[in-house]
């Protein structure tokens, strides 16, 4: 059992006031749910990196996190307003406006344990699913998109594609500071 908020206690914060614990792992392995809980544990507030990266930009996403969301705080900020990403042609996600800045921000998303955001980072998690379970799960998620069951197949193996070279080149795993089994409860191993 891992005691988070124990965990935190030592860690200093990075980003102004502010600790910035990392949720990282494959797209389907469980990061959002962990963040979730993790945020009403530690009154938190949450980043997704889905609202920067899309299909069209599933890479070099990263600067706007620091521009819109690290540079901010560290200047000061007491909340958060920025344009959310566009994942479908149909879908037109709302701004995010005035969220909260609290002691302890989530960052959520494959790649939020990235080298470039280390700096900002005091603690990190990896999800780690196998990743037969995490395209199981893309792919049922993404069904409500009206894609094709084979369309979506082949967007969530390219995606992993990219995925493992990003995995490959930062070793979030090896270089988070706990992982958790994304095929388990997360009650079971978090506190």
């Amino acid at each position: 059992m891992v005691h988070i908020s124990d965990e935190l206690t030592s860690r200093l914060p990075k980003v102004g006031d502010t600790k910035f614990i990392a949720v990282d792992g494959h797209g389907g392995s469980g990061k959002s749910s962990l963040a979730d809980l993790l945020a009403k544990k530690l009154n938190a507030q949450v980043i997704h990196t889905d609202d920067f990266a899309s299909w069209d930009n599933p890479l070099n996403w990263w600067p706007l996190v620091i521009e819109r969301v690290f540079d901010p705080i560290k200047a000061g900020a007491k909340t958060l307003s920025y344009p959310r990403s566009k994942w479908w042609p149909d879908h037109h996600p709302e701004p995010v406006v005035n969220q909260p800045v609290t002691a302890i921000m989530i960052l959520e998303g494959v790649s939020s344990l990235r080298m470039e955001f280390r700096p900002y980072i005091s603690y990190g998690i990896f999800v780690d699913t196998p990743e037969d379970v995490c395209l199981a799960r893309g792919i049922a998620r993404d069904l409500s998109t009206g894609k094709s069951r084979e369309e979506l197949v082949k967007i969530w193996q390219d995606w992993l594609k990219d995925e493992n070279d990003y995995m490959q080149r930062d070793q979030p795993k090896a270089l988070a500071d706990v992982a958790i089994d994304g095929t388990k409860p997360f009650e079971d191993q978090i506190q």
